[in-house]
């Protein structure tokens, strides 16, 4: 490279701050261009380092500041390292050992005023070296920038003087440095909830990322005096390979944040949604779709996974060097293998896992086993990750190891004690072929919240939360059935194989399928036990889609979904292994309303078979059952059986089969105590219903009549997740809407009156004013392709149809608009959302009450793509 400063600083010494400008701006520029043409960055980052050092050096001297009998310039912080990235912050502190004088003071500023003016990002502070000491005990990131301060120009001996007071012993000594700095981590990544996999990671404090880099380097600089990664290694607490790795992974995650700051204008270290791309195409990753994006990524979160493994290891080597000095607690022996030496245990030969890989499995066993381990000694984790490289086959080929996992699993501690550790630590990884292939794999999306392999760890750690009664309130159904379940391994089996087949392209369901009944008999499971480890992955999407988009009061739904399962074994496997899916795939997405459904499939479910597929429920007698307790707390209330029977005749059978008893009683008398029979009757539930709450809608009908009550339910940021759309004989609406807060909770008192107000109002004139919402910041990253699709019903009165779309304000009432346009008359709806997508589900009629024809479908499916594309 040039020297950067001879095209910076014009010889007639006319340094104006738009020459200096444009001069940084074309430094900036040709970085950039060498950034594409693949130079290490390592070089582009020091680089720019020198090249704000030249500038910096040449505007003190310009600025007579060099005149100053005790002033020097001081790079600390990131610049101090002499590492600085496009938008890195230039921290300097000026230091005196006297404080300056007013006239210094003004050149001073004249001088940091110039810096602003170039628009570089400045840091700054003007101290003595008391002053810097004083702060620096009252604050742990002063003393931390301190310690990695760099003289650049001025008085050379200030600079020293600094150096000799942060070094003799007083100013923040090892021992309290390194529980500082450790307790600055753990709350750091707490921030980030502890774990490395998240859709907008940050690419310097993210757990695994930057930060825990430099966190090695502060302990290890304050401790030892190793001013770099190579030191470190010298002083024999980071061995020759964990060096490399570290500095591997240090340029990885410098590529990915050099990238982020050419597309940026201000400083961040977010890797959003909105610059992934570019990111992932200026590393040069190609692909159709999303795949760069998705390349880039697993790349990006196995880094911070080695960082985060490296990082708790070699701080555990530190507190025992630091804090202990040596000194560990006596062994207590497990075997001829292992040993616990305090709360860790630790492998008693020097090379065990590579004699015995199968070992391995057996310290995982101790772990299951013996509450008292907490983690695993540093010697033995870097034992473990050196046996891991040399292996030169899957732990899974090896017999005595099959054996081992397979009594791991039954083990009833593997799921929160030894599971999230093999993972952590590489060796599921090591076992499974198919595991290391998931790791760090994303879905660019908003609804898979984690990776694949980090989403599985979840799931199986929801489901030991199942065998745990404290859980009932959350998951009633599951910790009544977990506990139930006779062969626990074989649901962990699906649960672990269940997504293992992402990213390979075709049905990762079928595919994880066959990978799981092959593993299943290698491990010496029986056919019958392989095949039901099959299903589960096989259908382990199926409760999940039929209970949110499908009608499951429709009895044929229930029918298709039993002949499915088969039997209760079945079904109490599927139950577990979809709420424990739901749940490990993104926090916010589980609610009552869930759970609701889920139970009511359950249920349903679990009738049919005991009651035999070959004796379907009989509907009229649902209904009479339904007429006759509903009447008796009628007439409980005083109301005639007459005044109900003549209300009732009004009504379709189908009305009474698909509400219960209270629900009918709570309609009736409603509309029989409505005096204003013009207006239209809008009920609210009191309490929540099913895991939300229910408007019920009770006017003449008209054609826009969903799409006005949804828009307006839009308004007041409601989120409706089912609707019955029936109507009377004499034309009556009887719309039964389940709608959900914007936290996915029933509303509260205060809002149902609102509700209930601005729906009459909307009715009444037959309008709903259109409040244009700007759709959510994230959703304007991603594209949604419209589809519309007709699925085959047994009865042939009905359509069902199911829509895709990108999930923007006002989706339901532009779709509800659209079926009055085209005379399409709406049954019920299911409203699922999923991440940045809506996959709902439609019951329509045409105008004469019966099935679409190919044409009205047709027609209805170009119509509904054309106008939600447009939007």
């Amino acid at each position: 490279m040039t020297d950067p400063i001879s095209s910076v600083l014009p010889e007639d010494n006319t340094q104006t701050p738009d020459r200096l400008r444009q001069a940084l701006e074309q430094f900036t520029a040709h970085q950039k261009s060498q950034f594409i043409d693949r130079v290490p960055v390592t070089a582009l980052v020091e680089a720019r380092s020198r090249y704000i050092d030249n500038l910096l050096e040449s505007l003190w001297h310009h600025f007579n500041l060099h005149q100053h009998p005790t002033l020097a310039l001081i790079a600390v912080g990131g610049y101090g390292r002499g590492e600085l990235h496009p938008l890195s912050d230039v921290d300097i502190l000026l230091l005196s050992e006297e404080p300056v004088d007013e006239a210094t003071g003004n050149t001073i500023s004249t001088f940091l005023t110039l810096l602003w003016d170039l628009k570089l990002d400045v840091g700054h502070s003007v101290r003595t070296v008391d002053e810097c000491i004083s702060f620096g005990r009252e604050d742990l990131t002063v003393a931390t920038n301190l310690f990695e301060s760099r003289w650049l120009c001025g008085n050379h001996d200030t600079y020293q003087h600094l150096e000799e007071r942060l070094n003799d012993g007083h100013f923040w000594p090892s021992k309290p440095f390194y529980q500082a700095k450790l307790e600055e981590q753990r709350t750091r990544h707490a921030r980030y909830h502890d774990t490395t996999y998240n859709l907008e990671p940050d690419i310097k404090s993210s757990p695994g990322g930057l930060r825990d880099i430099h966190t090695l380097s502060w302990v290890a600089r304050r401790h030892f005096g190793a001013t770099s990664l190579l030191e470190m290694s010298r002083f024999g607490f980071l061995t020759d390979a964990e060096y490399r790795e570290l500095v591997e992974c240090q340029d990885a995650l410098w590529r990915i944040r050099f990238a982020l700051h050419v597309e940026l204008r201000r400083y961040d270290n977010r890797l959003t949604f909105g610059h992934q791309a570019s990111v992932a195409e200026l590393l040069g990753y190609q692909g159709e779709g999303n795949r760069p994006v998705e390349m880039m990524m697993k790349d990006f979160y196995r880094t911070l996974r080695r960082v985060a493994e490296l990082n708790k290891m070699l701080l555990q080597l530190f507190d025992q060097a630091i804090l202990n000095k040596g000194a560990a607690p006596e062994p207590i022996i497990l075997d001829d293998d292992f040993q616990l030496r305090g709360p860790l245990i630790e492998a008693t030969k020097p090379a065990l896992f590579q004699a015995r890989p199968e070992t391995i499995l057996d310290m995982f066993l101790h772990i299951a086993r013996n509450s008292q381990i907490e983690g695993i000694a540093a010697p033995t984790l870097r034992q473990l990750r050196t046996a891991r490289r040399r292996l030169n086959r899957f732990l899974v080929d090896i017999p005595e190891a099959r054996e081992k996992f397979m009594e791991l699993i039954r083990q009833t501690n593997c799921l929160h004690r030894a599971f999230p550790l093999m993972h952590r630590h590489g060796v599921l990884s090591t076992y499974l072929p198919q595991w290391s292939q998931i790791v760090g794999q994303m879905q660019f999306d908003l609804f898979h919240v984690y990776t694949v392999d980090e989403h599985t760890i979840r799931l199986l750690k929801n489901l030991y939360k199942f065998s745990n009664p404290e859980n009932r309130q959350q998951h009633p159904i599951c910790c009544e059935v977990y506990p139930r379940v006779t062969k626990k391994e074989l649901l962990l089996l699906a649960a672990i194989f269940h997504d293992i087949a992402k990213g390979r392209g075709g049905d990762h369901s079928e595919l994880g399928g066959e990978d799981a009944y092959d593993f299943c008999l290698l491990h010496g499971l029986s056919k019958p036990e392989a095949n039901l480890v099959k299903w589960l992955v096989n259908q382990h999407l199926l409760m999940s889609v039929t209970a949110q988009r499908r009608d499951i009061y429709d009895p044929e739904v229930i029918t298709a979904f039993a002949k499915e399962v088969r039997d209760e074994e079945r079904l109490d496997n599927l139950i577990c292994l979809t709420v424990a899916d739901i749940c490990a795939t993104n926090q916010e997405l589980w609610n009552s309303w869930k759970r609701t459904l889920l139970a009511e499939l359950y249920y349903s479910t679990q009738k049919a078979l005991r009651r035999g597929l070959e004796n379907p429920p009989d509907m009229r007698e649902r209904i009479r059952h339904n007429q006759q307790m509903a009447s008796a707390l009628l007439r409980s209330q005083g109301f005639p059986q007459r005044d109900i029977d003549v209300l009732w005749q009004r009504f379709k059978a189908d009305y009474f089969l698909r509400h219960t008893h209270k629900q009918i009683a709570w309609h009736a008398e409603a509309i029989l105590t409505h005096e204003e029979q013009d207006k239209p009757l809008i009920l609210v539930s009191k309490k929540a219903t099913r895991g939300g709450t229910e408007v019920f809608v009770y006017c003449q009908d008209k054609a826009k009549l969903f799409a006005i009550v949804v828009a307006e339910l839009d308004k007041k940021n409601l989120s409706v997740h089912d609707a019955q759309i029936m109507t009377s004989k004499d034309g009556y609406a009887l719309d039964t809407f389940m709608v959900l807060d914007h936290n996915g909770e029933a509303l509260s008192d205060v809002r149902q009156n609102a509700v209930r107000r601005s729906l009459i109002n909307a009715l009444t004139h037959m309008k709903s004013e259109r409040k244009r919402k700007r759709p959510p910041h994230k959703l304007r990253h991603f594209t949604v392709k419209t589809q519309v699709d007709f699925l085959p019903t047994k009865s042939g009165k009905k359509t069902l149809m199911e829509l895709v779309a990108l999930d923007m304000p006002g989706l339901l009432a532009r779709v509800g608009s659209e079926f009055a346009r085209q005379g399409i008359s709406l049954q019920a709806a299911k409203i699922t959302t999923i991440g940045e997508r809506a996959e709902d589900f439609f019951i329509v009629t045409n105008q004469d009450g019966e099935q679409l024809t190919p044409d009205e479908q047709t027609r209805l499916k170009d119509a509904l793509i054309a106008r939600l594309e447009k939007q």
